[in-house]
């Protein structure tokens, strides 16, 4: 016998139907106001309040908009946490937004670590302006290995050069080409050289090491520089003089020009102890004090106590020796941001030139120098 099954539907008490969740559901995604995922530009714009070219003015020529407008939108962006879609902007601009940096081992037998720091202010600073860095390796014997790949690929869009010596072929090379680039240090071969720099003025560094002896009652203070064809180092070498010319006082005898290793800055120190009796040494690198530490130990003699020692560029050895080693600090966390600042101007629609800039170094003072004469 065929039987007829009725279903019959019912609504608990206090339990919605199908039809109102349906209408609560409706609701609810008409109050939705951004996509479902990683928040994107429209997202932003909606938040905002702007429109979806606004939004990416901000992201890519924030000088565009008006100072409210900016923060309006970086507001937005940081509430919602949008992150652009690098590769679809690369694609859509042209611009890789990556900065070339070529990267070389520090050299053993010394205490230099500058680059290390540098190139960990210059990668924390460069996101601001909305680029990140491209390290990629260098070769002794071929100094414009590295350069020619990325430029030919298109990899990067600008480079920050480090090597900035007297005779540089990378500077030459990428100006012959027209590539953007700034450089940290300045242009020492010729100063029609109209490429953007940042430097760290060198002479009013050891200026201020000598002040700081002079000051504490020396006035047999020697130098230990590098050779004279290190441009940088000559740089250096001129603010002693200027210190104890400025101080009448001789310098005949006080100096060496040797390489830069603790083993030459040791050697140049015994000669100078033996010949010209200094009761202070400034030295062009923190290296370079190193040297006159293990020579100060060999003769019993004690840094700090019995001769007073400044060293250079303020390295992590110069901290941590004992005694602690006053040594010249470059502000690098500075220079990385002019040098960003300068990248952006020459990759912004028009091109905006920088001139150089030099900016001052300070001295961290500390128990090598602690003791007057």
């Amino acid at each position: 016998m065929n039987r007829k099954v009725i279903v019959k539907r019912t609504t608990l008490s206090g339990t919605p139907s199908t039809s109102s969740l349906r209408r609560s559901m409706g609701k609810a995604r008409n109050r939705v106001t951004r996509s479902v995922g990683p928040p994107t530009l429209s997202d932003v714009a909606t938040h905002a309040g702007v429109s979806r070219q606004t939004v990416s003015n901000a992201v890519n020529n924030p000088e565009l908009l008006r100072p409210s407008t900016l923060v309006r939108v970086q507001s937005a962006i940081e509430e919602l946490g949008y992150s652009p879609n690098r590769a679809a902007r690369n694609l859509r601009t042209q611009s890789s937004h990556l900065i070339g940096l070529r990267f070389s081992p520090a050299q053993e037998g010394t205490a230099n670590a500058l680059m290390d720091r540098f190139v960990h202010t210059l990668v924390e600073t460069s996101p601001t302006a909305g680029y990140h860095v491209l390290l990629f390796a260098g070769d002794a014997s071929d100094p414009e290995v590295g350069y020619e790949d990325l430029v030919r690929s298109n990899a990067v869009d600008a480079f920050v050069v480090t090597d900035t010596y007297l005779g540089s072929p990378q500077i030459s090379w990428l100006t012959e080409r027209g590539i953007p680039f700034v450089a940290f240090g300045r242009p020492w071969d010729s100063e029609d050289n109209t490429h953007p720099w940042v430097d760290v003025d060198g002479a009013a560094g050891s200026e201020m090491a000598t002040r700081h002896l002079l000051e504490r009652g020396h006035h047999r203070i020697a130098w230990i520089g590098w050779r004279k064809d290190a441009r940088i180092g000559e740089d250096r070498r001129a603010g002693w003089l200027r210190a104890m010319h400025g101080a009448g006082l001789a310098t005949t005898g006080l100096a060496s020009r040797v390489e830069d290793s603790v083993w030459s800055g040791a050697e140049a120190t015994a000669v100078l102890l033996d010949e010209a009796k200094p009761t202070a040494f400034v030295c062009a690198s923190d290296t370079l004090a190193m040297g006159v530490y293990d020579t100060l130990n060999v003769r019993g003699m004690r840094p700090g106590h019995d001769i007073a020692v400044v060293g250079f560029d303020d390295s992590q050895v110069a901290q941590v020796v004992s005694p602690g080693l006053t040594s010249v600090r470059q502000p690098l966390e500075q220079v990385a941001v002019e040098i960003v600042s300068a990248i952006r101007g020459l990759l912004a629609r028009p091109p905006r030139q920088s001139e150089g800039v030099l900016l001052t170094p300070t001295l961290a003072i500390r128990g090598s120098s602690s003791y007057g004469h």
